[in-house]
């Protein structure tokens, strides 16, 4: 008895598919997918660059009231929003005529920090970060950068957030 043969598909003749050489990548696809990644990366960053360099300008801040003087006392603390909703900020009374307010956020991790009376800090908690209430400047932890501060003046018997600054730049 003689068994037939099926000739393969014509699919196969057409498509020279091999499964085992599919999972090999050569030296050139590999430098030709490094060299257009690197490509897109440097593209992007230009763009990113070109925006920042075109709007070239510092953001408009607004004037908000935060607190009114003495409704905090020595060493007390008041959590307020500026300069957007939903963008946490932290006001400590540090003395009888000194405030100090930073943005709440980390800048390790955007973990909120907290006050401690005891060490006379803000904290981070999540990776044991440490700030200068005085500067916002880092004290120990993490964090390579200080806290944002928030720009406080007096207007009468109010203390108005006029804007914000990185911590011990101004």
């Amino acid at each position: 008895m003689q068994s037939k043969q099926t000739p393969p598909p014509l699919w196969r003749e057409e498509f020279s598919v091999f499964k085992n050489d599919e999972r090999y990548v050569s030296r050139r696809q590999l430098t030709k997918f490094l060299s257009l990644t690197s490509l897109a990366m440097f593209v992007g960053n230009l763009w990113i660059l070109v925006r920042a360099r075109m709007a070239g300008k510092t953001p408009d801040y607004p004037a908000a009231t935060v607190a009114q003087v003495g409704e905090i006392p020595v060493g007390g603390v008041k959590l307020f929003q500026y300069p957007r909703e939903g963008e946490q900020c932290i006001l400590v009374r540090l003395d009888e005529e000194a405030y100090a307010a930073y943005s709440q956020k980390c800048t390790h991790l955007s973990c909120s920090v907290f006050y401690s009376q005891q060490s006379r800090e803000l904290i981070c908690p999540c990776h044991e970060g440490h700030f200068s209430v005085r500067d916002g400047s880092v004290l120990q932890g993490p964090p390579t950068r200080p806290l944002p501060a928030v720009k406080l003046e007096r207007r009468g018997d109010k203390l108005v957030a006029i804007g914000m600054t990185n911590a011990g730049a101004g």
